[in-house]
């Protein structure tokens, strides 16, 4: 990341003129400065397809300033991908924003005027957040005229729900806001707002993305990213039976997997999450193309204590447990780093509930993946997974893709560099990418276009995974 970047205020320490939050994300693993000679990767494995986002502080590190160097950096990764054969898929605003959008430094008592060029002062300000959309769709029009040649796949957002609690609910990620648990409105205001930039983005690609690239007969398919979990009802660590915890997880999954989506197909905004829209928006309705759909976990749900307002309902969200999370089923399966059982057949059960409510709505996983020191566990991560997206497509689930996260290990948000999702694991002081099990395996699944019956025996299953043993050699 670049020091535009509410990130690299929010983790820079004290004593340098930041926040100190967690782990400073500095040069990450290097992934820009090595973005173009990565592409080699991609191609080692075979991939046809590959997703990132080209930053939007790099690119507007100041209010309508555009950094030309950042955009021609960006499009010589395409032109490395495109040379490849490799299909990409570009994500327009992913967990990081320019500080001039939110300024993670900025008490939030300084905003109580109007905004400035040098800080909009958020999604939840009533003129600021307007400022913010009109900022990200011109940001999204200029993606798409350098670059609609080389792109015909977009996502307008990264996981919506999730961002939105960890940024403006839950304060672990920049800019910090606390409005979940004592100004639910104001949140309310945050949701609305990010869906209408959702629809901004949309309208702004479909406009100035006129190219196709691919030779389908479509210029742009735009969707988002949508980040699911299998939600359980708990009570103190298990699985519970009581109708007040499983109301409780049924209240989670719609809130997570489904408003968003809604708003987005029907013009409609449940606003006080009662599972009944009260806002007609017909300016929403139809804009979306697919959905990306982001598995990692399965997870608890309480009633008791019911923290979240208006819910009243107390999900597990890894290292917060307040009596929601529950044992592992299979210790073999618990991710330390991220402190969340990994379930195979719950990205299945997803995908399937899905395709029922959506039966018109194509789907691509966008991300799944597992934090590993143990690279045979990325392994038979990547069977499992795939074993389960079968088992949707053959009962008619219109699943088109598959997205591993991560191609190499990376800053992971608030939990910096323990987690290691990457297919190429990084040395962080040399940073140099060696394969892991999961990459070859990946390749060799590629490479014949099948999974075999042999990487099934050997990988693939519902069985206890490859134990943790430490760091790999």
């Amino acid at each position: 990341m670049n020091d535009a970047a509410d990130w690299w205020v929010w983790t820079r320490p004290e004593a340098e003129g930041g926040l100190g939050n967690g782990t400073f994300v500095g040069e990450a693993v290097r992934g820009f400065s090595r973005q173009v000679e990565d592409v080699g990767l991609v191609r080692e494995i075979g991939l046809d397809a590959y997703r990132f986002n080209p930053s939007w502080a790099r690119i507007e590190p100041e209010r309508d300033a555009v950094d030309e160097d950042a955009l021609d950096h960006y499009g010589e990764v395409l032109d490395a991908l495109v040379e490849a054969g490799v299909k990409p898929m570009l994500t327009v605003h992913h967990f990081s924003s320019p500080t001039w959008v939110d300024d993670p430094l900025r008490e939030e008592t300084d905003c109580e005027g109007d905004p400035s060029d040098a800080d909009l002062c958020g999604w939840h300000h009533p003129t600021g957040a307007d400022a913010i959309i009109e900022e990200l769709a011109e940001h999204a029009r200029l993606l798409a005229e350098r670059y609609g040649d080389r792109v015909d796949e977009w996502c307008t957002l990264n996981e919506p729900i999730n961002y939105l609690l960890a940024s403006y609910g839950l304060q672990i990620f920049p800019p910090g806001r606390n409005l979940l648990l004592t100004r639910f409105d104001d949140f309310i205001a945050v949701v609305r707002n990010y869906i209408r930039a959702h629809v901004a983005v949309y309208e702004a690609i479909k406009e100035a993305d006129t190219i196709d690239a691919d030779g389908d007969g479509v210029a742009a398919h735009v969707g988002y990213t949508l980040s699911v979990a299998e939600w359980i009802p708990s009570r103190r660590g298990r699985v519970s039976d009581d109708p007040a915890d499983v109301e409780a997880a049924e209240k989670v999954e719609y809130v997570y997997h489904y408003v968003f989506t809604d708003a987005l197909l029907n013009g409609e905004l449940d606003s006080d999450l009662d599972q009944e829209p009260d806002e007609e928006h017909p300016d929403w309705e139809g804009k979306l193309d697919f959905l990306g759909v982001q598995y990692y976990f399965r997870t608890g749900v309480t009633s008791d204590p019911g923290l979240v307002p208006v819910l009243e309902v107390t999900p597990c969200f890894g290292a917060f447990d307040l009596g929601s999370c529950v044992d592992p089923e299979d210790p073999t399966k618990w991710v330390p780093t991220m402190r969340y059982e990994y379930w195979e057949p719950g990205i299945y059960e997803v995908l399937v509930d899905f395709g029922e409510r959506y039966p018109d709505l194509p789907l691509t996983v966008t991300e799944s993946g597992i934090a590993a020191e143990e690279g045979r566990r990325r392994a038979e991560h990547v069977v499992r997974n795939l074993e389960q997206i079968w088992r949707a497509r053959e009962e008619g689930v219109d699943v088109r893709g598959y997205y591993h996260w991560s191609l190499m290990d990376n800053f992971e948000w608030a939990e910096g560099y323990e987690p290691r999702f990457g297919l190429y694991r990084v040395d962080l002081e040399t940073y140099e990418r060696t394969a892991t099990e999961g990459a070859t395996v990946l390749r060799d699944l590629i490479a014949a276009r099948a999974m075999s019956t042999e990487l099934r025996q050997e990988y693939g299953g519902l069985g206890p995974m490859t134990p943790e043993v430490g760091p790999e050699e």
